[in-house]
């Protein structure tokens, strides 16, 4: 299905927030995933499915000083 991650076209075969992570190889444990302008829990990203045309914002945090 095509949907926009972090504003660029994306072709995925995931049906959930936790599939498309694993697609992407990002850990979600650092992350914040916003669908649709819905901030979504960590704790849902696995029952959240994602759907054609779909816009998610996926930020990934990093330490540094």
């Amino acid at each position: 299905m095509k949907i926009k991650v972090n504003g660029d076209d994306f072709e995925t075969k995931a049906s959930t927030i936790q599939g498309l992570l694993w697609e992407l190889e990002v850990k979600g444990e650092r992350v914040a995933v916003e669908l649709n302008l819905n901030i979504i829990s960590r704790k849902d990203y696995a029952e959240t499915a994602i759907s054609e045309g779909d816009t998610l914002e996926v930020v990934n945090f990093v330490g540094g000083g």
